[in-house]
């Protein structure tokens, strides 16, 4: 690691004693004398400054001695100015070198996100047809298949459903990242909405056998949202709460009505995060299980395109949680004029 140089300059203005003896006023015996003097004085009690014990001793006389001060004033006064002007010059290359750093680090990101754009798109292709072709077997359309056979693609298409979710991930991030992420909205039943992703993974958490309930009122106020993002959010909370929720575990899904709107919270009862680890779970490609060998798979993407959403939404979105107990995920939509 590279230590950077300090930029503040040294400021070289010999002391007064040193100084009379290079202006010749006084020779170094003459000053070893008067410093002997000092200390001596020192001891009985009497502080005096150099100069006036020089002007005792008669060594110099105070018009000499003045004169003398003026000048080192003079002279100090001058290093400082030429420190400034160093300091200056300094900073405004300091400044640039920062700018040019930048300027690199800002272009390595945007080529960052149009290679994650370029392969997933590229990606789409091949998955299309893997997809068609498991449709055409599962319907039978190329011979008759056996349990075994109808279980492998089944297999497969679970498979390809995920990919598919991972690439749609990398999509909507690389347009976030370029700023190209547009929403469309419109006025929307946020418990409808809610209550409809909630059925939608009902089945996936009865095969790990989590109870996941829904607690939506009647009486909501409509909220204006872009529905299929919002859509996608709540569906990424839930991903999320049933991942890292164990067996037996519960997820409950709450939306109430508050002051300054609707508030939406998914709480689970699994593993929970640390609090000091809590804002590195919004950071692209982070997982705080960063192993090769993670339990848990995904790409790091969702709880940040998850953030973008809400915020593009006017809201904020809030983490609480206590290891191995729970966490919950809430944000507050406004209400629809």
């Amino acid at each position: 690691m590279t230590n950077t140089p300090s930029i503040t300059p040294e400021i070289l203005v010999p002391k007064l004693g040193d100084y009379l003896v290079e202006k010749g006023l006084i020779t170094k015996e003459q000053l070893g004398e008067a410093l002997d003097n000092q200390k001596e004085l020192k001891t009985l009690g009497r502080v005096q400054l150099l100069g006036e014990v020089l002007i005792n001793m008669k060594f110099v006389s105070r018009t000499l001695l003045d004169q003398a001060i003026t000048e080192q004033i003079l002279q100090l006064r001058n290093a400082l100015q030429e420190a400034n002007r160093t300091l200056e010059q300094r900073v405004i290359q300091r400044t640039m070198e920062l700018q040019s750093a930048l300027n690199k680090l800002s272009e390595l990101d945007r080529l960052k996100s149009n290679f994650i754009s370029n392969i997933s798109h590229e990606l789409r292709t091949p998955l299309t047809h893997i997809k068609g072709y498991q449709e055409l077997l599962l319907a039978g359309a190329m011979g008759q298949l056996n349990p075994e056979q109808e279980n492998t693609i089944n297999i497969i298409k679970n498979s390809s459903e995920r990919l598919e979710r991972l690439i749609e991930d990398l999509i909507s991030f690389s347009l976030v990242a370029k700023g190209e992420i547009t929403l469309t909205k419109a006025p929307v039943n946020i418990g409808f909405l809610v209550n409809n992703v909630v059925n939608h993974n009902l089945t996936k958490a009865k095969e790990k056998n989590i109870s996941l309930t829904a607690s939506i009122p009647d009486d909501l106020p409509i909220v204006k949202v872009d529905e299929q993002k919002f859509s996608w959010v709540i569906m990424q909370l839930l991903d999320n709460a049933l991942k890292f929720t164990p067996d037996h575990g519960k997820i409950d899904v709450t939306v109430n009505r508050m002051d300054s709107g609707v508030q939406v919270a998914v709480e689970d009862s699994g593993i929970g995060i640390s609090q000091e680890n809590i804002g590195e779970i919004f950071e692209p490609f982070h997982q705080l299980d960063g192993k090769s060998t993670r339990r848990y798979g995904g790409t790091g993407l969702g709880l940040t395109l998850v953030r973008q959403i809400v915020e593009a939404h006017n809201s904020h979105i809030i983490v609480s949680s206590v290891i191995g107990k729970f966490t919950k995920f809430e944000f507050i939509l406004p209400i629809s004029e």
